[in-house]
């Protein structure tokens, strides 16, 4: 176990003042000699020995990471994955290092899809065939302003002896205040503020705002979705609050370990109906691809994505989805249901008829 170096300084400290409770004719004397010394350390010199400035590099190489031929975030001297726990007894430290190099591959990744992929990154409006939504980011940090607080005239009949010992006691109680929080914060960071979003400050606000302006504006004829994660919760809220408009224009929702929950939700009958016959949920297991998974909630089929890892069941299942779509978008024009895991010929997303519109929750 580690001992940092002001649990050396302080603990001696503690048992001496404990010692002088104790009695002793020179006690008013020892305490005052004590006080002087605590006001003589330099508690910021102290602190800084615990925890590592939160400086951090702004590039994947600076942090010696670098992401292979497979796409994989490794180490670039030991090859290894990422560690959080990159120094011991350090969490908040740790938390802030992982952050900091979230950021950078966040801008890596956006690189990525317009270099790779031929993806253009522009504000709303957008004005393309496919839209990827983003509602995780539903605000901004910035500094919080600081007020300054001007001293209020005291125009009361109290004695200036008797406010002098009052303010006395006030800077007395502010040290104290401040001797604790440095040693509980050392590197206490500047105050931020969190601005949202206007008509976006959640996922679910944000998938109504992009189908009010965007989705329900255009001219597609054949909309469909894949929704992940949270963002299938997002969707079956979207219905809640728009379900005629959703269900007029959307052909068919591709849903990938969605965590929806149509009870807690408080879906409706019809909401539910819609669903079973629209709707598909690609799920983490170990069983092969489009195997069916059981369910406990009477709202759309369940199959594997082929894969027991939550981040990976959208990539995995991405054939079966455009089958699906494909098969659902020709069971619109033949006015037929579609048969939600119908394997009986294959059609390619090539194929999908012109007029489509496919929206990516992430």
């Amino acid at each position: 176990m580690s001992i940092s170096l002001s649990s050396l300084i302080l603990c001696p400290i503690w048992i001496s003042m404990a010692q002088i409770q104790q009695g002793g004719p020179d006690e008013k004397e020892k305490t005052t000699a004590l006080k002087d010394l605590l006001s003589r350390i330099d508690l910021d010199e102290l602190m800084k020995k615990d925890e590592p400035p939160l400086d951090f590099p702004d590039t994947l190489e600076g942090f010696e990471y670098a992401f292979n031929e497979k796409g994989q975030l490794r180490h670039i001297k030991t090859g290894e994955p990422f560690v959080f726990n990159y120094r011991e007894d350090l969490h908040r430290w740790n938390q802030k290092r992982y952050e900091a190099l979230g950021e950078i591959i966040t801008k890596y990744v956006y690189e990525l899809l317009e270099k790779d992929c031929n993806l253009k990154k522009v504000s709303i409006p957008e004005g393309y065939g496919v839209i990827v939504l983003n509602p995780n980011e539903n605000y901004i940090e910035v500094e919080k302003p600081k007020i300054h607080v001007q001293p209020s005239s005291d125009s009361s009949d109290e004695p200036a002896e008797k406010r002098e010992r009052k303010d006395k006691v006030s800077k007395e109680t502010k040290k104290r205040r401040d001797f604790y929080e440095k040693y509980r914060n050392p590197q206490r960071e500047k105050e931020m503020m969190q601005l949202y979003i206007r008509e976006n400050g959640s996922p679910e606000e944000h998938a109504i705002y992009v189908w009010d302006h965007f989705i329900a504006q255009s001219a597609a004829e054949n909309v469909f979705f894949v929704a992940h994660s949270y963002g299938g919760l997002a969707f079956v809220e979207l219905m809640i609050q728009r379900e005629a408009d959703v269900k007029n224009k959307v052909t068919a929702v591709a849903l990938t370990d969605s965590v929806h929950n149509v009870w807690h939700q408080e879906a409706g009958k019809t909401i539910r109906e819609w669903m079973r016959e629209n709707c598909c949920n690609w799920v983490s297991s170990s069983e092969p691809l489009d195997t069916s998974v059981e369910s406990m909630l009477p709202d759309c089929p369940r199959v594997s994505a082929g894969t027991d890892r939550h981040e990976l069941t959208s990539w995995k299942s991405f054939p079966s989805i455009f089958k699906f779509f494909a098969e659902a978008s020709e069971a619109k024009s033949s006015s037929l249901k579609p048969a939600l895991t119908r394997r009986s010929h294959r059609i390619k997303h090539e194929e999908l008829p012109e007029e489509t519109l496919c929206i990516k929750s992430l």
